[in-house]
């Protein structure tokens, strides 16, 4: 007997390529104590990279001399490190869907995907918060992919994503969600039953592959579990008026400030510990004084020197804006700690040069998490590292016990925790 897989998922309703879930136990509400210290990761991807020129430091090490986008940070010197060399993916622009997988060649004709490394993140640490992960993005598409090569659908309006985070809503409301969270599981039930039903049929292989699919079904009640006691459990309050969307999709840098802020708060109310933004490329000119061409354009500038100039004032104000989400994090307390000292901010693109649409050098800043910072890590071509060997390390500091991930062959060589 055949297995039917698309006749099982359409009989679930919903997607089974999510997060799995260890173990299930109950978490403290937002605003409880909890023993487990909270550890976050932010990934944030640039999608037309950043002028090599202008973002790399001429020197290694910590002496290095602040590049001009880099001074834009001074401020956060010992907060961040700066890493240039490392390799991994391939593709041009399409290489956006192997940015957090690592997997070369993703987004190309016959190439899966895999994982994401904030949903490998979510399989182990995702079931410790309302949102197990957020994927956030500017034009459409997000970041983040599940085991299964499948891309995880992105929220684009901040002020959707507000009022799920933050507003209750009315009684009639959450008890339409409880109704169909049971209902889901309810047909989960019945997708068990039907597939449990074929197995005796089937070869080994088979087999395997059902119980497989049978696990993804198991992981997914006990996500939903956890998703009706949170729907019972009061939402955090925050003394912000909700966001109102940009609908102007050049306005690039005010429509970066809408998800950074909204990242500061998910963060800082521990509503996720796991958020991957895309930001935005545009085609139209963005409302930017001194800027008259579309940021896309201009990052394929064929060394023009107008259009050069006019892409330093769009990049220097995109770094402008993750400097500000940096000294929020860093100004806000947590316990002992600030919240970046416990988050990771990873900002990054899959071009080295836009221009060339090289992906050689990507440019790479990690700010925050408890790494020792101040340093420019640099590695030659021919002893580049995996890009996925910086996820290694980033998943340990989360700590998830992992010497892997993906094409990553074990840690990133120089970056190091903090004793």
């Amino acid at each position: 007997m055949q297995i039917s897989r698309r006749r099982i998922i359409r009989a679930a309703g919903v997607s089974l390529a999510l997060p799995s879930l260890d173990v299930f136990r109950p978490k403290p509400a937002y605003g409880e104590s909890s023993k487990v210290t909270p550890r976050r990761m932010v990934c944030i991807c640039a999608p037309l990279g950043f002028h090599p020129a202008d973002f790399f430091p001429q020197k290694t090490g910590r002496d290095y001399e602040l590049s001009p986008y880099l001074e834009l940070l001074r401020g956060h010197r010992e907060d961040f490190s700066v890493i240039s060399g490392l390799s991994g993916i391939s593709g041009g622009h399409q290489a956006i869907d192997g940015f957090l997988t690592g997997i070369s060649g993703a987004g190309q004709p016959g190439i899966r995907n895999g994982i994401s490394v904030d949903q490998f993140a979510a399989q182990h640490i995702g079931d410790q918060t309302r949102f197990s992960s957020l994927a956030l993005s500017e034009q459409g598409l997000g970041l983040s992919w599940t085991r299964t090569g499948a891309r995880v659908p992105a929220h684009t309006s901040p002020a959707r994503l507000f009022a799920e985070m933050f507003l209750e809503g009315s009684a009639d409301q959450r008890q339409a969600k409880l109704l169909d969270l049971q209902q889901r599981r309810s047909v989960l039930d019945d997708v068990r039953e039907q597939a449990n039903s074929m197995r005796a049929t089937l070869g080994k292989d088979d087999r395997n592959t059902l119980d497989e699919y049978l696990e993804s079904i198991r992981e997914l009640e006990q996500r939903l579990v956890i998703d009706e006691q949170w729907v019972k459990t009061p939402k955090p309050t925050v003394a912000v008026d909700p966001p109102n969307d940009i609908s102007n999709k050049s306005d690039l840098i005010g429509r970066t400030k809408l998800l950074f802020d909204l990242t500061h708060l998910a963060i800082q109310t521990d509503s996720t510990r796991l958020i991957t933004i895309m930001l935005s490329g545009t085609t139209s000119s963005p409302p930017i004084e001194g800027v008259t061409l579309g940021h896309h354009d201009l990052s394929h500038h064929g060394k023009d020197p107008g259009k050069l100039a006019q892409l330093r004032i769009i990049e220097s104000e995109c770094l402008k804006v993750f400097h500000d989400l940096v000294a929020k994090l860093k100004r806000s307390r947590e316990g002992d700690a600030t919240l970046l000292d416990r988050t990771m901010v990873y900002l990054g693109s899959n071009l080295g040069d836009a221009s060339s649409h090289s992906t050689k050098n990507l440019p790479i800043l990690l700010a925050g998490g408890g790494f020792q910072h101040g340093r420019h890590l640099a590695f030659t071509s021919n002893q580049a590292p995996p890009l996925c060997n910086l996820y290694v390390s980033m998943l340990q500091r989360l700590g998830i016990e992992v010497d892997t991930f993906n094409s990553g062959t074990g840690t990133l060589s120089g970056l190091l925790p903090k004793s």
